[in-house]
């Protein structure tokens, strides 16, 4: 069922990509380009499904344009309707404390508590599993149709005939034309770009036949590491009810333990609401008529339902069609037309499916999981270790506003995070990896050791500085930065016998395979810990402050890139880094210290070029995670190898495999993975703009006149 998007495809959908080549205008023409990639669906195929959204709140369709048919999908991308407040947390019956998930480790000559996933005692692992498993992201409702067929039966999916359905990037409507016992449906949908909010627009003689009725379903959430939104069971363990129906619209509330929310309806004509079975809710259409409209909205606070208006189909067609505009004629765009490599095709459909899909998932107030809002992934928490890849993007294009939404949310959580480092035993504030909404750190035998989290605010706060380079910028982020570069610095080890500092024990790489107890010094960590240090002496100097003489020491001090038989290792505590096959897996984030990370002092280029040769010819790459290519790529681009570059993009491994809806296919457990989009769209316009101190043109793309590569407003990397 999965499909990699064909050459033959591509070419169907972009029957006009050679046409506007030909335009002269200095200008791109921005619509030409994102409407040549429309999504064009004509199966029902569970891993082609389709969502609007407005960053905060996601709705994703089957092929009849709603949620229809969960179960079918719930292989494969779920239809999911998920929004940045909509978290819950089971009763917990046996009053658990975090503090029973830490286990001490003796480091450097003193005691530190992480938070771990212990096996014994029984009560300790039970404790960690909650903690880890609570709060969880809700599945909001299903909202989707119930057609009759002539016999009075319920149509099923094997019913559906003759689709055909197109996702319109530009406007964010999708477009659904179906049939059913040869009757014509044709369905409109729209995602409100203010409120969390969906609204579709139906046309079919079924619908004046009573044939055609529009279902609501609350499903309830499980504690699985994913949810797919379609756990009708355990009906007890959760209350709805209708609260209000007036004419025209009504009110649907929804209690899960402490959770309460409210769904509101609204429709054009006549129609009736009831309760059909428990959790679940009919609207039939009793006006004369073959076109039915509704909305569905959603609220965190029910008491406030009086003073929200709900938007019609026609304000929410407004709304999306209004926004979608302005997000696409704003910011970086870039356009491929007249290459005559038979890529380029592919990569510009990706570059404008991967825009699209992040607008929609991952334009909010916190930072997203890796599958956005379309269904769980560990439990819906985000990863903070991954934030650079999901929103770095943002800026890079043009578009810094939107990673500065979910920036603030680091300032909330400041005092959670201060006490982590403090329990540790660490000055300054430690950001956590696996996290709640509220920055709750969660119980992880790797997370807990990761420390490649800690620089991304620096580095997001430089980006905003360098879109906006004035004081209010520095005073905005200035305390975190500082309290950031402050663990860093107090995080190094001073080792006296060798005079240097030491990143480790107690650290577990982004290539996670390496074990805490003995892992030293990992090339990319170490340079991004004195890219950040230097960072932040450079915020003090820009704010008049003298530099802070621990940054510098440890900057000056900082142990070498570890380094035998002139390549790199992966830590200097696995000399064995490219023949024990173990450690020819995971991420090969040693090329992320000349890739992610400019170029400094610490960095011989000659040496990492033959580390990219030596892992690019044998690291075990399907056992890799979709933003290792474009990570690839922007390595091969800083080293001169603009051709590698490309084929790390379009390397042939599952991981790297996107789906026709534009999502980066993962495998059967992570069949969305949106760090992927991320990088793509990070790598690309790294490889078109450049970084700081490039001078060539697209630096990024083959010269051999085979790439026609044109780009405006996107941002050179550091």
């Amino acid at each position: 069922m999965m499909k990699k998007a064909s050459c033959c495809l591509v070419a169907i959908l972009c029957l006009g990509f050679n046409s506007y080549a030909q335009k002269t205008a200095t200008k791109i023409d921005r619509k030409a380009v994102v409407e040549c990639h429309k999504v064009l669906n004509t199966e029902a195929d569970p891993l082609s499904s389709l969502t609007v959204g407005n960053g905060r709140f996601a709705f994703t369709v089957d092929v009849t344009g709603l949620q229809t048919f969960p179960e079918y999908y719930a292989k494969g991308v779920p239809l999911g309707t998920q929004s940045e407040w909509g978290w819950h947390s089971f009763k917990d019956t046996a009053g658990y404390k975090f503090e029973e998930s830490l286990k001490t480790y003796h480091i450097n000559g003193r005691d530190i508590s992480y938070g771990v996933q212990v096996k014994e005692p029984k009560r300790a692992n039970d404790a960690g599993n909650w903690f880890r498993e609570n709060p969880h992201r809700l599945q909001l409702g299903n909202l989707g149709m119930v057609i009759l067929k002539k016999d009075g039966n319920e149509a099923t999916i094997a019913d559906i005939k003759d689709i055909h359905q197109e996702l319109n990037p530009w406007t964010g409507e999708i477009k659904s034309h179906f049939t059913v016992e040869g009757e014509t449906v044709d369905v409109l949908t729209y995602g409100h770009q203010e409120k969390d909010a969906v609204a579709a627009q139906i046309t079919s003689p079924l619908v004046n036949e009573g044939r055609l009725k529009i279902r609501l379903r609350f499903p309830y959430p499980t504690n699985d590491f994913a949810d797919m939104g379609v756990n009708y069971k355990s009906i007890e363990k959760h209350i709805s009810g209708i609260r209000f129906d007036n004419e025209g619209s009504a009110g649907i509330e929804h209690k899960l333990d402490d959770t309460w929310y409210l769904t509101l309806l609204k429709w054009s004509g006549k129609a009736k609401l009831k309760t059909w079975l428990p959790h679940e809710f009919i609207l039939s259409p009793e006006s004369a008529g073959n076109t039915f409209a509704v909305t569905c909205q959603f609220l965190h606070d029910p008491m406030l339902r009086k003073i929200y208006f709900i938007p019609s189909f026609a304000d929410t067609r407004l709304s999306s069609i209004t926004e979608w505009k302005n997000y696409w004629m704003r910011g970086g765009a870039v356009d491929f037309s007249g290459s005559t490599d038979e890529r380029a095709k592919e990569l510009e459909r990706r570059v404008v499916l991967s825009q699209y899909l992040l607008k929609v998932q991952e334009a909010g107030a916190y930072p997203p999981q890796e599958t956005g809002l379309t269904y769980n992934s560990w439990y819906g928490k985000p990863h903070l270790e991954m934030h650079w890849w999901h929103d770095v993007h943002f800026a890079l294009w043009g578009r810094e506003d939107l990673q500065e939404r979910s920036m603030g949310w680091y300032e909330k959580i400041k005092d959670k995070c201060r006490a982590i480092a403090a329990r540790q035993g660490f000055k300054g504030i430690r950001w956590p990896k696996m996290t709640d909404p509220d920055g709750n750190e969660s119980p992880s035998s790797v997370g807990a050791f990761l420390i490649w989290q800690q620089p991304h605010y620096i580095y997001m706060a430089e980006l905003d500085y360098r879109a906006h380079p004035t004081k209010e910028t520095l005073l905005k982020y200035k305390d975190l930065v500082f309290a950031d570069a402050e663990f860093m610095a107090s995080y190094a080890y001073f080792d006296k016998a060798t005079n240097r500092y030491v990143l480790g024990p107690g650290l577990i790489p982004s290539q996670e395979v390496h074990n805490q107890a003995t892992t030293i010094n990992p090339p990319y960590e170490l340079t991004y810990w004195n890219w950040a240090l230097g960072i932040a002496q450079k915020w003090r100097e820009r704010l008049g402050m003298s530099r802070d003489e621990k940054w510098d020491d440890v900057m000056g001090k900082l142990s070498v890139l570890p380094q035998k038989n002139g390549v790199y290792l992966e830590a200097e505590s696995a000399p064995d880094s490219y023949t024990n096959p173990k450690d020819k897996t995971d991420h090969p984030s040693v090329l992320a210290a000349y890739g992610m990370m400019p170029y400094s002092k610490m960095m011989d280029t000659t040496v990492m070029r033959k580390t990219f040769d030596l892992i690019w010819s044998d690291w075990t790459w399907s056992k890799t995670w979709g933003w290792d290519f474009p990570m690839t790529a922007m390595t091969a681009a800083r080293l001169n190898m603009p051709g590698k570059a490309i084929n790390a993009l379009f390397m042939n491994v599952t991981t790297n495999t996107y789906l026709n809806n534009g999502h980066n296919y993962q495998d059967g457990r992570l069949t969305i993975y949106l760090p992927g989009n991320g990088g793509l769209l990070t790598a690309v316009a790294m490889m078109c703009a450049g970084w700081d101190g490039c001078k060539v043109k697209n630096p990024g793309f083959p010269k051999d006149g085979t790439w026609k590569v044109k780009w405006e407003g996107l941002k050179k990397m550091p």
